[in-house]
Protein backbone atom coordinates (compact mmCIF):
# COMPACT_ATOMS: atom_id res chain seq x y z
CA UNK A 1 0.00 0.00 0.00
CA UNK A 2 1.39 3.45 -0.56
CA UNK A 3 1.33 6.01 1.61
CA UNK A 4 -1.27 8.21 2.32
CA UNK A 5 -1.30 11.86 1.99
CA UNK A 6 -1.34 14.23 4.52
CA UNK A 7 -4.93 15.78 4.34
CA UNK A 8 -4.91 19.70 3.43
CA UNK A 9 -7.12 22.09 4.75
CA UNK A 10 -8.89 23.53 1.60
CA UNK A 11 -10.96 27.79 2.08
CA UNK A 12 -14.42 27.16 2.76
CA UNK A 13 -15.95 28.61 -0.17
CA UNK A 14 -18.01 31.39 1.49
CA UNK A 15 -20.61 33.67 -0.49
CA UNK A 16 -18.99 37.06 -0.76
CA UNK A 17 -22.87 38.32 -0.07
CA UNK A 18 -23.89 38.05 3.50
CA UNK A 19 -27.56 39.56 3.40
CA UNK A 20 -29.68 39.99 -0.05
CA UNK A 21 -32.21 42.45 1.15
CA UNK A 22 -33.96 42.85 -2.10
CA UNK A 23 -31.76 44.74 -4.99
CA UNK A 24 -29.49 44.90 -1.94
CA UNK A 25 -26.57 43.15 -1.22
CA UNK A 26 -24.72 43.32 1.81
CA UNK A 27 -21.32 41.88 1.35
CA UNK A 28 -19.03 40.83 4.21
CA UNK A 29 -16.06 42.66 2.79
CA UNK A 30 -18.49 45.65 3.67
CA UNK A 31 -19.69 44.41 6.79
CA UNK A 32 -15.72 44.24 8.07
CA UNK A 33 -15.34 47.93 7.26
CA UNK A 34 -18.68 48.91 9.22
CA UNK A 35 -16.64 46.56 12.06
CA UNK A 36 -13.56 48.40 12.33
CA UNK A 37 -15.66 51.79 12.29
CA UNK A 38 -17.03 50.76 14.91
CA UNK A 39 -14.65 49.11 16.76
CA UNK A 40 -12.18 52.62 16.48
CA UNK A 41 -15.55 54.40 17.93
CA UNK A 42 -15.75 52.34 20.90
CA UNK A 43 -11.61 52.47 21.39
CA UNK A 44 -11.62 56.11 21.10
CA UNK A 45 -14.23 56.88 23.66
CA UNK A 46 -12.23 55.04 25.53
CA UNK A 47 -8.99 56.52 24.88
CA UNK A 48 -10.48 59.64 26.39
CA UNK A 49 -10.77 58.08 30.02
CA UNK A 50 -6.91 57.60 29.71
CA UNK A 51 -3.96 59.47 30.62
CA UNK A 52 -2.74 62.00 29.39
CA UNK A 53 -6.13 62.49 27.47
CA UNK A 54 -8.09 62.50 30.84
CA UNK A 55 -6.27 65.59 31.54
CA UNK A 56 -7.15 67.22 27.91
CA UNK A 57 -10.78 68.56 29.14
CA UNK A 58 -11.20 70.21 25.71
CA UNK A 59 -11.26 66.29 23.82
CA UNK A 60 -14.83 65.11 23.69
CA UNK A 61 -16.66 62.32 21.93
CA UNK A 62 -17.94 64.74 19.88
CA UNK A 63 -14.30 64.97 18.51
CA UNK A 64 -14.13 60.99 18.10
CA UNK A 65 -17.17 61.43 15.70
CA UNK A 66 -15.38 64.31 13.55
CA UNK A 67 -11.86 62.28 13.46
CA UNK A 68 -14.06 58.85 12.74
CA UNK A 69 -15.99 60.87 9.77
CA UNK A 70 -12.91 62.87 8.54
CA UNK A 71 -10.82 58.86 8.98
CA UNK A 72 -13.80 57.48 6.82
CA UNK A 73 -13.29 59.69 4.05
CA UNK A 74 -9.16 59.41 4.30
CA UNK A 75 -8.73 55.31 4.09
CA UNK A 76 -11.33 55.13 1.52
CA UNK A 77 -10.21 57.96 -1.40
CA UNK A 78 -6.79 57.51 0.01
CA UNK A 79 -6.76 53.58 -0.12
CA UNK A 80 -8.06 53.72 -3.86
CA UNK A 81 -5.92 56.67 -5.08
CA UNK A 82 -2.97 54.92 -3.28
CA UNK A 83 -3.55 51.25 -4.66
CA UNK A 84 -3.89 53.23 -8.71
CA UNK A 85 -0.61 54.90 -8.03
CA UNK A 86 1.05 52.39 -6.01
CA UNK A 87 0.34 49.35 -7.76
CA UNK A 88 -0.80 49.43 -11.52
CA UNK A 89 -0.33 53.78 -12.40
CA UNK A 90 0.07 52.86 -16.23
CA UNK A 91 -3.32 51.08 -16.14
CA UNK A 92 -5.07 53.88 -14.01
CA UNK A 93 -3.32 56.97 -16.56
CA UNK A 94 -4.90 55.41 -19.56
CA UNK A 95 -7.89 54.59 -17.83
CA UNK A 96 -8.79 57.88 -15.23
CA UNK A 97 -12.51 57.15 -14.62
CA UNK A 98 -12.00 53.74 -13.42
CA UNK A 99 -10.45 55.06 -10.51
CA UNK A 100 -13.30 55.73 -8.84
CA UNK A 101 -14.99 52.01 -9.94
CA UNK A 102 -14.03 51.50 -5.81
CA UNK A 103 -16.39 48.15 -6.35
CA UNK A 104 -13.54 46.57 -8.99
CA UNK A 105 -11.62 46.14 -5.76
CA UNK A 106 -8.31 47.38 -5.15
CA UNK A 107 -7.31 49.11 -1.82
CA UNK A 108 -3.69 50.05 -0.44
CA UNK A 109 -3.14 50.58 3.23
CA UNK A 110 0.13 52.69 2.66
CA UNK A 111 -2.45 55.04 0.64
CA UNK A 112 -5.60 54.54 3.16
CA UNK A 113 -2.48 55.82 5.62
CA UNK A 114 -1.40 58.91 3.62
CA UNK A 115 -5.12 59.74 3.01
CA UNK A 116 -5.86 59.24 7.15
CA UNK A 117 -2.95 61.54 7.99
CA UNK A 118 -3.94 64.10 5.54
CA UNK A 119 -7.87 64.20 7.35
CA UNK A 120 -6.32 64.39 10.51
CA UNK A 121 -3.63 67.66 9.19
CA UNK A 122 -7.18 68.96 8.32
CA UNK A 123 -8.43 68.34 11.96
CA UNK A 124 -5.61 69.00 13.80
CA UNK A 125 -5.59 72.97 11.81
CA UNK A 126 -9.79 73.39 12.39
CA UNK A 127 -9.35 72.72 16.15
CA UNK A 128 -6.10 74.30 16.68
CA UNK A 129 -4.41 70.79 18.02
CA UNK A 130 -0.87 69.59 17.25
CA UNK A 131 -1.28 66.99 14.44
CA UNK A 132 1.02 64.27 16.31
CA UNK A 133 -0.95 65.43 19.42
CA UNK A 134 -4.17 63.72 17.08
CA UNK A 135 -1.97 61.44 15.39
CA UNK A 136 -1.15 59.81 18.92
CA UNK A 137 -4.58 59.68 20.06
CA UNK A 138 -5.75 58.20 16.90
CA UNK A 139 -3.05 55.47 16.46
CA UNK A 140 -4.02 52.49 19.18
CA UNK A 141 -7.39 52.35 18.08
CA UNK A 142 -6.60 51.54 13.98
CA UNK A 143 -5.10 47.86 14.40
CA UNK A 144 -8.42 46.67 15.23
CA UNK A 145 -9.87 47.95 11.61
CA UNK A 146 -6.59 46.54 10.32
CA UNK A 147 -7.34 43.06 11.71
CA UNK A 148 -11.40 43.25 10.59
CA UNK A 149 -10.09 44.12 7.45
CA UNK A 150 -8.17 40.90 7.05
CA UNK A 151 -10.96 38.85 7.96
CA UNK A 152 -12.85 40.16 5.34
CA UNK A 153 -9.83 39.01 3.13
CA UNK A 154 -10.02 36.00 4.27
CA UNK A 155 -13.64 35.13 3.58
CA UNK A 156 -13.31 36.11 0.22
CA UNK A 157 -10.05 34.02 -0.60
CA UNK A 158 -8.14 37.11 -1.81
CA UNK A 159 -4.52 38.22 -1.00
CA UNK A 160 -3.98 34.73 0.10
CA UNK A 161 -0.49 33.55 0.58
CA UNK A 162 2.73 31.82 -1.14
CA UNK A 163 3.31 28.17 -1.67
CA UNK A 164 3.65 26.56 1.47
CA UNK A 165 5.37 23.27 2.61
CA UNK A 166 3.12 20.50 1.95
CA UNK A 167 3.74 19.57 5.73
CA UNK A 168 2.46 22.72 7.33
CA UNK A 169 -0.81 21.81 9.03
CA UNK A 170 -2.53 25.26 8.23
CA UNK A 171 -1.40 24.84 4.70
CA UNK A 172 -4.54 25.72 2.76
CA UNK A 173 -6.14 25.57 -0.44
CA UNK A 174 -7.49 28.48 -2.06
CA UNK A 175 -9.45 28.21 -5.47
CA UNK A 176 -8.39 29.54 -8.08
CA UNK A 177 -4.97 29.31 -6.54
CA UNK A 178 -3.78 26.02 -7.50
CA UNK A 179 -4.30 22.46 -5.69
CA UNK A 180 -1.00 22.74 -4.04
CA UNK A 181 -1.04 24.45 0.19
CA UNK A 182 -0.31 28.48 0.39
CA UNK A 183 0.10 30.34 3.93
CA UNK A 184 -3.17 31.86 4.71
CA UNK A 185 -1.21 34.86 5.08
CA UNK A 186 -4.42 36.94 5.76
CA UNK A 187 -4.38 35.30 9.45
CA UNK A 188 -1.11 35.78 10.15
CA UNK A 189 -1.37 39.93 9.19
CA UNK A 190 -4.63 39.61 11.36
CA UNK A 191 -2.39 38.65 14.15
CA UNK A 192 0.41 40.21 13.42
CA UNK A 193 -0.78 43.83 11.53
CA UNK A 194 -4.06 43.85 14.04
CA UNK A 195 -3.98 41.85 16.96
CA UNK A 196 -0.96 42.04 18.31
CA UNK A 197 0.19 45.74 17.03
CA UNK A 198 -3.15 46.81 19.49
CA UNK A 199 -2.18 45.02 22.23
CA UNK A 200 1.54 46.88 22.03
CA UNK A 201 0.01 50.37 21.07
CA UNK A 202 -2.65 50.28 23.38
CA UNK A 203 -0.60 49.56 26.47
CA UNK A 204 2.14 51.43 25.16
CA UNK A 205 -0.15 54.78 24.95
CA UNK A 206 -1.74 54.26 28.39
CA UNK A 207 1.72 56.39 29.84
CA UNK A 208 2.76 59.62 29.59
CA UNK A 209 4.41 59.91 26.48
CA UNK A 210 6.45 62.53 24.53
CA UNK A 211 4.14 63.64 21.72
CA UNK A 212 4.53 62.32 18.31
CA UNK A 213 6.04 59.01 20.09
CA UNK A 214 2.85 56.89 19.78
CA UNK A 215 2.57 57.55 16.44
CA UNK A 216 6.20 56.52 15.70
CA UNK A 217 5.29 52.90 17.59
CA UNK A 218 2.57 52.68 15.22
CA UNK A 219 4.90 53.05 12.06
CA UNK A 220 7.69 51.33 13.26
CA UNK A 221 5.16 48.24 14.43
CA UNK A 222 2.98 48.37 11.11
CA UNK A 223 5.99 48.56 9.04
CA UNK A 224 8.01 46.01 10.68
CA UNK A 225 5.10 43.51 10.94
CA UNK A 226 3.76 43.94 7.77
CA UNK A 227 7.39 43.21 6.20
CA UNK A 228 7.36 40.10 7.81
CA UNK A 229 4.06 39.23 6.67
CA UNK A 230 5.21 39.78 3.21
CA UNK A 231 7.73 36.88 2.77
CA UNK A 232 4.57 34.76 3.58
CA UNK A 233 1.59 36.85 1.20
CA UNK A 234 2.27 35.96 -2.68
CA UNK A 235 2.88 39.34 -4.88
CA UNK A 236 0.76 40.86 -7.20
CA UNK A 237 0.73 38.92 -10.46
CA UNK A 238 1.23 42.23 -12.22
CA UNK A 239 4.04 43.26 -10.38
CA UNK A 240 6.42 39.98 -8.92
CA UNK A 241 8.97 40.82 -6.07
CA UNK A 242 10.51 43.42 -7.27
CA UNK A 243 14.59 44.75 -6.27
CA UNK A 244 16.52 42.55 -3.64
CA UNK A 245 13.48 39.99 -3.93
CA UNK A 246 11.08 42.22 -2.01
CA UNK A 247 7.54 42.88 -2.72
CA UNK A 248 6.07 46.20 -3.24
CA UNK A 249 4.30 46.21 0.22
CA UNK A 250 8.10 45.71 1.62
CA UNK A 251 9.16 48.20 -0.78
CA UNK A 252 6.53 50.92 0.68
CA UNK A 253 7.57 49.89 4.71
CA UNK A 254 10.84 50.64 4.42
CA UNK A 255 10.37 54.58 4.27
CA UNK A 256 7.61 53.94 7.39
CA UNK A 257 10.07 52.27 9.17
CA UNK A 258 12.93 55.00 9.17
CA UNK A 259 10.13 57.78 9.44
CA UNK A 260 8.97 55.80 12.49
CA UNK A 261 12.99 55.54 14.32
CA UNK A 262 13.55 58.87 13.14
CA UNK A 263 10.38 60.80 15.12
CA UNK A 264 10.41 57.99 18.34
CA UNK A 265 14.08 59.62 18.55
CA UNK A 266 13.00 63.23 17.24
CA UNK A 267 10.47 63.77 20.05
CA UNK A 268 12.47 63.35 23.08
CA UNK A 269 11.43 66.17 24.87
CA UNK A 270 8.29 65.68 27.59
CA UNK A 271 5.00 66.28 26.23
CA UNK A 272 3.19 69.50 27.28
CA UNK A 273 -0.61 68.63 27.38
Amino acid sequence: MGAQSEPMLIHPQIDPVALQLGPIAVHWYGLTYLAAFGLFYFLATQRLKHLPYARLSHWQVRDVEDILFAGVLGVVLGGRIGYCLFYQPAYYMAHPLEIAYVWQGGMSFHGGLLGVMASMVWFAKTRHRPFFQVMDFVAPCVPTGLAAGRIGNFINGELWGRQADPELPWGMIFRGAGDFPRHPSQLYQFLLEGLLLFAVLWFFARKDRPIGQVSAVFLIGYGFFRFVAEFFREPDAHLGLLSFGLSMGQWLCVPMILAGIFLYFAVNKPSKL
